[in-house]
């Protein structure tokens, strides 16, 4: 590397700091070429100038929990874990908090907490997910059905873009105000940056009813970037969330909050035909449920032994199993809502099982959350989500499912189904047998086919873990050329020099199935950081800090 950026943080060249940050929670392991933590907002506004200079790719990176690889690759790996600690600032009245990006969503809901107020998106990683990684990928979670993905409750963003400058993005009307002690002022320079951002992305009447037409009418989309949201909008903001990093990084955030709700109460819904989910969700959605989350027939025979399947009598033998939660103010509303649920879902062919205890409740959810975690430590097989956050509409999500499971036989890959029924989201880990000498080329196989099928149902390949470098390469068979050329059109105005996360997002049409973290051609990395980034994975613990895994 010709220049070292002249930063207070940490830049790291050598091969253990490297290989700590090869892999992330998907399928890729890629070693960077270098490591730069940076100390403060001013660090990352210096390394974006430097490598803007430079032409250096810059990966920007939280915990490294994202699924789809946009967290790894080729360039500088900017770990903004380290940045210097803001206070997370609530403001009570407004129902509002301010944080900096390195904050997890745990943190963030224990600071809000005594105010009684919450951040109502809870994604299964929430315990260690950074707020920006949530931002980038427009994170989820079950709570979503209700109450929506986090482009709902982000209220400004401060952020660097892709040539060094300090940017702040607040929604058009918005009542929070910049906190105290933003790196980004709103000086007539800031103000007339916002203004050169807008008035380079308007769009004509022919060009927005393109984007009417080409985005599929989905409750969850992370697929692109998020122009249907930002011509209803007018606000930058909705281009930055879901964005992955490509058009800014982002240092602190404002976010709306919702009072936590007093009571809670659920049904466990099992199911005799997948066909019934058809009929099942539209239902839940109508009946006001915050939570319908569905484990599949093969995700119950995976777990079917563990105590707490076991204590649900779960046997396995089921088709599916529907988790639902509903929230409310009175423990009468919130059962009287789980009781005429449950005799509506008999209508649906669902067997209901009331779970009225927050206990008894939790219990379903944790099984649920848990899956990740679980399905990696499975003996004999490796968990591998090259087909996992496919989100269709929710009418066709019984044919989704069965086109997954159609297609997992066809390439003999085993496959388990979870996820977030009430959305039309659903998760699928594929559990390739790495002694089978094809078993990559199978793995194609059923990435292509469920692909098409995905599309062939109107339906999106991310609904909520973002491109990465998995789908990069798909968004002109979604969205068409004349959107894609949009896209790029966003691309260059924030990023003119293209050294923000280069390659996700906008990717060449490229094979996906490569440079994978298992098999013969996976990079090789020092023993023990092989083995500490596999208890990562296997536990969940992506709140360890990397460097001192490299140190270690």
């Amino acid at each position: 590397m010709a220049t070292v950026p002249p930063i207070r943080g940490i830049f790291r060249t050598d091969l253990r700091a490297r290989a700590a940050y090869a892999e992330g929670a998907g399928i890729y392991r890629i070693i960077p070429t270098a490591i730069a933590r940076p100390a403060d907002v001013a660090d990352v506004a210096t390394l974006v100038r430097w490598a803007a200079e430079t032409r250096t790719p810059l990966i920007p990176r939280g915990a490294g929990s994202a699924m789809a690889g946009g967290n790894v690759g080729d360039g500088v790996i900017l770990d903004l874990t380290g940045l210097a600690e803001r206070p997370l600032t609530v403001d009570p009245a407004a129902r509002t908090i301010r944080t900096g990006t390195q904050v997890t969503l745990a943190e963030l809901n224990a600071a809000a907490e005594p105010f009684g107020l919450r951040l109502p998106p809870d994604p299964s990683s929430g315990g260690w997910a950074t707020v920006g990684g949530m931002i980038g990928t427009n994170a989820s979670g079950p709570r979503t059905l209700k109450y929506g993905s986090v482009r709902r409750w982000v209220e400004g963003v401060e952020m660097v873009m892709g040539g060094g400058e300090m940017v702040e993005l607040r929604r058009r009307g918005s009542s929070a105000l910049r906190a105290e002690g933003s790196a980004a002022d709103d000086s007539d320079a800031s103000s007339a940056r916002r203004a050169k951002l807008q008035a380079a992305l308007q769009f004509s009447a022919a060009q927005r009813a393109e984007v009417e037409l080409r985005f599929p009418k989905v409750r969850k989309n992370s697929t692109g970037y998020a122009l249907d949201h930002y011509l209803a909008s007018g606000d930058l903001l909705d281009l930055i969330i879901g964005a992955e990093g490509t058009l800014g990084v982002v240092t602190a955030a404002t976010w709306r909050l919702d009072p936590i709700p007093a009571h809670r109460a659920g049904l466990r819904l099992t199911l005799r035909r997948l066909e019934d989910l058809g009929d099942l969700v539209p239902m839940l959605i109508a009946q006001g449920a915050s939570t319908a989350e569905l484990l599949d027939q093969s995700f119950l025979q995976m777990v079917r032994d563990t105590p707490a399947a076991a204590s649900l009598g779960l046997t396995g033998a089921e088709a599916g199993v529907v988790l639902v939660e509903f929230e409310g103010e009175s423990a009468e509303e919130v059962t009287a809502l789980a009781t005429r649920t449950s005799h509506l879902a008999l209508r649906t062919g669902a067997e209901p099982h009331l779970a009225l205890t927050a206990a008894e409740l939790d219990a379903l959810l944790n099984l649920r959350k848990s899956a990740s975690p679980i399905l990696a430590a499975q003996p004999g097989r490796r968990s591998l989500q090259v087909i996992e956050d496919g989100c269709v509409p929710v009418e066709r999500l019984g044919e989704y499912v069965l086109a997954v499971r159609r297609a997992a036989g066809e390439w003999g890959v085993e496959v388990v189904i979870f996820g977030h029924a009430g959305d039309g989201n659903i998760h699928v880990n594929s559990m390739a047998d790495l002694s089978r000498p094809d078993w990559d080329d199978a793995l194609r196989g059923l990435y292509g086919d469920v692909t098409d099928a995905v599309l062939r149902l109107g339906g999106v390949p991310s609904g909520e873990h973002g491109d990465g470098r998995l789908r990069s390469g798909l968004l002109e068979r979604i969205y068409g050329a004349e959107v894609v050329a949009f896209f790029h059109r966003v691309k260059d105005v924030f990023d003119p020099v293209g050294i923000l996360n280069p390659g996700i997002k906008l990717g060449p049409v490229d094979d996906p199935i490569r440079r994978l973290k298992v098999g013969g051609e996976a990079a090789a990395l020092p023993g023990d950081i092989a083995r500490g980034l596999r208890e990562i994975e296997v536990t969940g613990g992506y709140g360890r800090d990397r460097l001192e895994l490299a140190d270690s």
